[in-house]
């Protein structure tokens, strides 16, 4: 196959430069995700300093020889102080510079550059912080002229119900009792992710008082607890389904478990694109709260030249009502689920 002579064909018009008109599509195509399941499903309050804090109380555990003769005095049971907890808040922000150039030139699926990168960096900084809460693994820090604060994440408060890996640690407040986590979570051997340990886990809650609705884990572990449950060793029976008389309905397979109902109660399984794949959290959100001394805002900064500047900040702490509430199966590895 070959062209006739002195054709003008499509790549002649590159010649003296491409006169073909581009056909750029006018819309912007950005899948990223922006749920933020922990931050969305928490409390959230106000601060009034940059240091969060409330008191923590428990009841005494039950005396089983609580027996008085009859007429008895006493000098009285020795009485227990609340525990002061505390978390620094942390600022995260991001920073826009946009030309003027920028904003006045035709552009391909939005009319105002600054509007656009605006919009876009504020779902960028609320992955941020869903990120720094649930698998940054930091503790608190007051910060300084030359180092920035942070906030506890979720990491650094789970102490009572945890079952980690070989060599893990759980975190410890600055206080033993009472002040801010500063001594992070050391991360363990990783392992499989049991049902025994969840389950474990589950009723160390529930014993302590914790009333859990959420077991939020990675996707990628969603994927094995799923396989598990639905695997040989597991107890859901194989669905059917009546396709009627339509066959172009087709048949609907099912293979993802969305509940766990427990001895104590039915929670929800969540997965989290920002946690660490390594952690599996149990949690009575009741008691998670996220505190802003600033909530989600944009501020225009002074021109200085020929651009136009903004930042958007959020200043905010964890702060952790109860963490016996909830619990933390850690050093969990990507493998399939055992029993």
């Amino acid at each position: 196959m070959t062209q006739p002579t002195n054709t003008h064909d499509r790549y002649d018009l590159n010649t003296n430069g491409d006169d073909v008109r581009e056909d750029l599509s006018d819309i912007i195509y950005n899948i990223s995700p922006t749920e933020t399941p922990f931050m969305s499903n928490a409390g959230r309050g106000t601060s009034a300093s940059d240091l969060k804090e409330w008191l923590l109380d428990e009841l005494a555990d039950p005396d089983t020889a609580n027996a008085h003769i009859d007429g008895d005095d006493f000098a009285g049971d020795a009485l227990d102080d609340a525990s002061r907890l505390g978390n620094y808040h942390q600022i995260s922000k991001k920073q826009i510079v946009v030309s003027r150039r920028a904003n006045k030139v035709n552009k391909a699926g939005r009319r105002s550059e600054l509007a656009y990168q605006i919009a876009k960096k504020g779902k960028e900084l609320k992955r941020d912080v869903e990120a720094i809460l649930t698998g940054a693994n930091q503790v608190a820090a007051a910060g300084n002229a030359t180092t920035a604060p942070t906030t506890a994440d979720l990491t650094s408060w789970l102490k009572t119900n945890t079952d980690r890996g070989a060599t893990g640690a759980d975190p410890a407040l600055s206080n033993t009792t009472y002040g801010q986590p500063t001594t992070a979570a050391t991360d363990g051997t990783l392992r499989a992710l049991s049902e025994a340990t969840l389950l474990g886990i589950i009723g160390d809650i529930y014993v302590e008082g914790g009333d859990p609705s959420v077991i939020m884990l990675h996707p990628t572990i969603k994927q094995r607890f799923s396989q598990y449950m639905f695997g040989t060793s597991a107890r859901i029976a194989t669905p059917y389904q009546d396709h009627g008389a339509n066959k172009r309905s087709g048949v609907t397979a099912i293979g993802a478990v969305d509940v766990y109902v427990s001895d104590f109660g039915v929670l929800d399984i969540v997965p989290n694109r920002f946690q660490r794949s390594r952690d599996v959290f149990v949690l009575d959100m009741e008691y998670w709260e996220v505190s802003y001394l600033d909530g989600f805002k944009t501020e225009v900064i002074a021109k200085t030249g020929d651009s136009e500047k903004r930042h958007i900040l959020v200043d905010y702490a964890l702060c952790s009502k109860n963490e016996a509430a909830s619990g933390i199966v850690a050093d969990v590895d990507d493998v399939a689920m055992t029993a």
